[in-house]
């Protein structure tokens, strides 16, 4: 079982490598049942989906081309997939796993822009050791039957056999172990950049953002009405960067499975009324109200406080960026120890074609929208993050010119 689990996470590692490579597409990997059947390929692992059901979707779709890819041992290229949207615009990719002449499956990769050569040598090298351990698990496999099954006295063949299999064995478990350690250097080099990164930007950052503070405190009386404003629209700039970087580290941190949830004692009712009272800066002088609708009397809940705040913040900021009038409504209720929570507004709605995609990151409806309303495009998608963390499920439902409710729901301790 532990042999099993650790492939499957391998697996999803291998996926997520190979999705990030592209920057920020998708990947999945097929792994043959049968490996002398193309078509025993199955899907094992994914990245670059809201909902497993996408994925599983994509990949029936695909089916065709991987069982070619398979069954000839070379790679093969798609156009686009308009399945995928533009996770796929810059084409798909598809790898077979090959091992010493033995096909595995194959890694299917999704890029937004068209792939480079040094894209190109990297999703060859994550295909390569995704292929190296599906190799590894069969040998295993091999070696644990023939171990168990009884050997005839005297059958010195059965005993060379054992000893072949158990050489390539321990080969390959060397070269998992250097793949691994060559892994774990990339990663901590990664870790290292995005923290100082971090680091670097967030402390003058902060700065920047409290001497406007100050200014504005100290010196308010003084400054005139333009430099007043000046100050206030840089004041916004700084925080809204801050708190992008902040979303980007959180992102990175969940991938990275760096991000526990923490359980302790939460208030409900006050963490909506302090996300509400914070997103009134967004609103500013829009005819927008926001108003909330919780089951009454409300439980005390047992979860992670930062996080649920996050998420409702995020959900909160994203509605009165796209609401320029009407109501902004928060609904909530607890049952089964799960936590049922939506917000529904009154914007601009999103189309049914971009309703997939909305929670993939940095991914904006079009480009007029992106210069009218500020971000980054990753509210959304930390707030799938974060509910996937939490173990729980959120969706989308939109109408264009009529509004949008996001609905979410997670398990919850009573206290």
């Amino acid at each position: 079982m532990q042999r099993t689990q650790r492939l499957a996470s391998a697996l999803r590692e291998g996926a997520e490598i190979a999705a990030a490579t592209v920057g920020g597409g998708a990947a999945l990997v097929f792994v043959t049942i049968r490996p002398e059947d193309p078509d025993s390929a199955r899907l094992r692992a994914a990245s670059g989906f809201g909902k497993a059901q996408e994925a599983r979707s994509v990949a029936e779709g695909l089916r065709a081309q991987v069982r070619e890819a398979v069954a000839s041992g070379s790679e093969r290229t798609l156009e686009s997939d308009a399945s995928l949207g533009r996770r796929a615009a810059g084409g798909l990719r598809i790898s077979p796993l090959v091992f010493e002449g033995a096909v595995h499956g194959a890694l299917v990769v999704a890029a937004p822009a068209p792939i480079d050569s040094s894209q190109s040598r990297a999703i060859s090298r994550v295909a390569s050791e995704i292929a190296l351990r599906l190799d590894h698990e069969r040998l295993a496999q091999q070696v644990l039957s023939s171990a168990e099954e009884p050997a005839a006295p005297g059958n010195r063949d059965r005993g060379d056999e054992m000893l072949k299999l158990s050489e390539a064995l321990f080969a390959q478990d060397i070269e998992l172990l250097r793949t691994n350690e060559k892994l774990g250097t990339i990663e901590k080099l990664k870790n290292d950049f995005i923290e100082k990164m971090s680091r670097e930007l967030r402390t003058p950052l902060n700065s920047i953002v409290e001497s406007i503070i100050s200014v504005l405190a100290g010196e308010n009386e003084a400054l005139s009405d333009g430099a007043k404003a000046s100050l206030r629209a840089a004041l916004d700039e700084g925080t809204a960067f801050l708190r992008t970087l902040q979303n980007i580290l959180d992102l990175w941190r969940i991938k990275q499975r760096e991000l526990p949830v923490e359980i302790q004692d939460v208030n409900f009712q006050e963490l909506v009324d302090e996300a509400i009272f914070s997103v009134q800066d967004v609103i500013g002088d829009r005819p927008v109200r926001v108003e909330h609708d919780l089951q009454q009397p409300f439980p005390k809940l047992r979860t992670d406080l930062t996080k649920l705040n996050q998420i409702l913040l995020l959900l909160l900021d994203n509605a009165a960026k796209f609401t320029s009038r009407g109501r902004i409504d928060i609904r909530a209720r607890v049952s089964d120890e799960r936590l049922f929570c939506e917000v529904r507004d009154t914007g601009i709605g999103i189309c049914h074609d971009d309703q997939r995609f909305i929670f993939d990151e940095f991914y904006q409806v079009d480009e007029p929208a992106s210069q009218k309303y500020a971000g980054a495009g990753l509210g959304l998608s930390l707030v799938r993050d974060l509910i996937v963390l939490f173990e729980g499920e959120v969706s989308v439902l939109s109408e264009v010119g009529v509004g949008t409710t996001v609905s979410f729901q997670i398990p919850v301790q009573l206290a």
